[in-house]
């Protein structure tokens, strides 16, 4: 996506305010990393204010920055954040980010997934040249993009990934349509296809395939596996790259979350780094 960028646009020293959308496991996690000298003010788009009311820290600043809560797209955008984190999944950024971007805000897009979808990743497009904003694409678990993007000016690139979770991570997916999760005793394949295909049916696990296939082969070309396994302890990405300059592997071993065995720990701190980097100069 021509919007894609990363770094900064506040100067080195300015405070912001930081939008969010979405409270779940990622949002509580970043909240609690952030500095409370940078980010000097939170406002968070729920479904349903009254839900989280009790959890608002305003009274509380040794807690971090204080944090409201608004209910609408409309209200995130009479806010006026200086920079919006999505962090809701694929449903959040077709709602909410397009109308952010239209009005100028820029946005750090989480569920990088969402994009698998060639009609809504053009009316991203658009919004953002609309606005004149611009969407921010973190790492999330997986490394090496910026490797991956330069191999791919080269010409065609073939990327295989592989990706493996224990059962706990992809319950409430796809895959317990293939497998019985509850009775596993030794890691089974139970999705083989195209990243688009892999992005789309596990929209709340297969974030790492589009940060990959925007990055080099593209969703249609890279090819996708994604593995059950009773024995791993995190979640592991590994994946291959060909082309016609060079040809090579990598492996990460990620620690999941311990309110979500589905994202990894270092999903959160490409979040955090996108925002740090946002605040240093251009």
């Amino acid at each position: 996506m021509g919007a894609q960028r990363t770094g900064g646009k506040l100067n080195t020293g300015t405070t912001m305010h930081l939008g969010l959308i979405g409270y779940g496991n990622i949002a509580n996690s970043l909240i609690a990393l952030l500095d409370k000298t940078a980010v000097t003010k939170v406002t968070v788009l729920v479904r349903d204010t009254s839900k989280v009311s009790d959890r608002n820290r305003n009274s509380d600043p040794e807690m971090g920055p204080p944090i409201g809560f608004v209910s609408d797209v409309s209200a995130m955008i009479a806010a006026r954040p200086d920079l919006v984190v999505e962090c809701a999944g694929h449903s959040a950024v077709a709602t909410h980010v397009p109308a952010l971007l239209q009005t100028g805000v820029d946005v750090i897009i989480a569920s990088v997934g969402a994009l698998a979808d060639a009609g809504l990743s053009a009316e991203i497009e658009r919004a953002a040249q609309h606005g004149r904003s611009r969407t921010i694409l973190p790492s999330g678990a997986i490394g090496g993009l910026d490797f991956l993007r330069a191999v791919a000016l080269a010409g065609d690139v073939d990327v295989t990934y592989r990706g493996t979770k224990p059962p706990a991570a992809w319950q409430g997916s796809a895959a317990e349509d293939v497998i019985n999760l509850d009775q596993l005793h030794n890691a089974q394949v139970f999705f083989t296809g195209s990243g688009r295909k892999a992005a789309l049916a596990f929209p709340k696990n297969a974030n790492v395939v589009a940060a990959l296939a925007l990055a080099g082969a593209g969703f249609d070309r890279m090819k996708v596996e994604l593995v059950a396994d009773p024995d791993a302890i995190g979640n592991q990405h590994s994946y291959e790259v060909t082309s016609d300059i060079c040809r090579y592997n990598m492996t990460i071993e990620a620690t999941g979350s311990a309110g979500n065995a589905r994202t990894s720990v270092t999903t959160v701190m490409s979040l955090l780094h996108e925002i740090r980097s946002y605040q240093m100069p251009s």
